[in-house]
């Protein structure tokens, strides 16, 4: 048996993807394929790290030892060749409050900050919520690849634009951004001189032959107005441990948003923390390496399974993620009719895809980062639900 086809029970564990089904989407018996965490055991390394933690006893404050932040710039340039220095690093308890201090520390209420759409959700949270601009710049679909439309964002670039958050790789639709596009990106930064704050939090789940570029390695001048946001919890699906990694290669800029974390007094790190991501940074390549091979496979099969028996739907196919954004605008459903039809019919939780954005309306986003049973399952439920649908269709027409 491959190590990740090991079912793991998450019901009664507090989880919020299986326990939260009742209260989150008022199905208990559907199948939880929404929240991007993953199934599988964190890797044994890791395990054992923890195990050492809780058996010394003593969980108390942590302060973030050079071993700590070795691992960190070990990791970056051994896995994105990218030389990092230990200096650069800042520790937050996670990217979107990492998010939320960037858009605070660097932008004033009124100024502009640019997304682009459909985009993980609390992008769009940290820049209303605290009185910012949102400036929306949806990426363009050509066939069932999503590019970005960097002569829309030029059009739409102003004094008043201050920061971009990037998605790279892309949240949800799973595109890894070539270094040509980050360049291009990087150009029109220099040339309007806006910040860019780069979510790179799937940066180590990307798939052959796409290859990620940390976009603070893009140029001098992306080095110098860039933030880059990591975190060992999307690779090594420890997010509950609640640590991440801003890397600013700036000391104006990392002076400057090292000052708003402290400000709020989030600069600690958990004892738990500390140890997992050193022992994950370390140790956990060989176990990624093996997660990206079963994930792939995972892929493939819900790719395959539409292509060959859901004519209604399109899948974009991931480069990245283990998240697979789905085009049901084929089914002729309203967002609510759809939502409904996935709970109801065939007893899936899935994020709907309005959640990302207008112009994720019609679709849905599946996290295929299971069992290959669960995705199976998965799938069949998605399959008899159709095929069910397609039949009521044809015999009312009939």
């Amino acid at each position: 048996m491959d190590l990740f086809d090991r079912v793991i029970e998450r019901r009664n564990t507090d989880c919020e993807k299986w326990d939260g089904l009742e209260q989150l989407f008022g199905a208990p018996d559907a199948l939880p394929m929404w929240v991007a965490d993953m199934d599988f055991a964190a890797p044994e390394p890791v395990l054992e790290a923890l195990r050492a933690k809780i058996d010394h006893g003593v969980l108390g404050y942590t302060r973030r030892t050079d071993a700590y932040l070795e691992a960190v710039a070990g990791w970056m340039a051994e896995r994105h060749g990218w030389p990092v220095e230990k200096e650069w690093i800042v520790f937050c308890p996670g990217v979107v409050p990492a998010l939320n201090l960037i858009v605070q520390a660097f932008t004033e209420p009124g100024d502009k900050v640019v997304i682009q759409t459909p985009v993980y959700p609390p992008f769009y949270n940290v820049v209303k919520n605290h009185g910012r601009e949102l400036v929306l710049n949806p990426l363009r679909k050509n066939g069932d690849r999503y590019e970005m439309d960097l002569d829309d964002l030029e059009s739409k670039l102003d004094d008043k634009v201050k920061l971009l958050i990037l998605c790279s790789p892309h949240n949800p639709v799973g595109r890894v951004w070539t270094r040509e596009e980050l360049e291009r990106l990087a150009e029109l930064s220099e040339k309007h001189g806006f910040l860019v704050a780069s979510d790179e939090i799937h940066a180590d789940l990307v798939y052959a032959p796409h290859t990620h570029t940390p976009f603070a390695n893009i140029s001098e001048w992306s080095k110098r107005r860039t933030i880059v946001c990591t975190a060992p919890s999307k690779t090594f699906n420890i997010a509950g441990l609640n640590t991440a990694n801003m890397i600013i290669p700036d000391k104006e800029l990392r002076d400057r948003f090292a000052r708003e974390v402290a400000k709020y007094s989030l600069g600690s790190i958990t004892p738990t923390g500390h140890a997992a991501t050193i022992a994950a940074y370390r140790e956990g390549g060989p176990w990624l390496d093996a997660l990206l091979a079963y994930l792939q496979q995972n892929i493939d099969y819900a790719l395959e399974v539409v292509a060959k028996e859901l004519p209604e739907l399109r899948a974009v196919k991931p480069e990245a993620t283990y998240l697979l954004w789905l085009d049901c605008r084929g089914l002729g459903m309203s967002v609510k009719e759809l939502n409904a039809f996935l709970l109801k019919e065939a007893k899936l939780a899935l994020n709907n895809g309005a959640m990302f954005g207008t112009d994720g309306e019609g679709y849905v986003r599946m996290n295929l980062a299971c069992s290959r049973a669960t995705v199976k399952e998965g799938m069949n439920r998605l399959t008899a639900a159709v095929r069910a649908l397609r039949q009521r269709r044809e015999d009312s027409r009939s």
